[in-house]
């Protein structure tokens, strides 16, 4: 199978489930929030933390989509001291939307 096959795959098998989805809404929603309250922020993000929160799931529950989500590439974490910090990975959401409309 190819790169980019196998990378749909996995991108399709991330967003297959309604808490991973819940969970890029609010990861697309606490970076709106950020850039309007902060100006300067070049790359908003939100911690492990922050996300538990919002989507009201524990933080083992939360560590394991965001751990799906980070390996099919769609969030990018950074990790800061002991923390974890979360954002969208635009550029390859827009790509597998992009393949996805060529393969369908």
């Amino acid at each position: 199978m190819p790169a980019s096959e196998e990378s749909l795959d996995r991108g399709l098998h991330a967003i297959a489930d309604p808490t991973r989805r819940r969970i890029l809404q609010a990861l697309k929603e606490g970076e709106a929030e950020a850039k309007g309250q902060r100006a300067a922020t070049t790359n908003p993000s939100l911690c492990a933390g922050d996300i538990e929160s919002r989507v009201r799931l524990s933080q083992p529950t939360i560590s394991h989509h965001m751990a799906i989500l980070t390996k099919a590439g769609l969030v990018e974490a950074t990790k800061k001291g002991q923390w974890r910090w979360y954002r969208r990975n635009e550029k390859a959401i827009r790509a597998m939307v992009k393949t996805l409309r060529g393969k369908l």
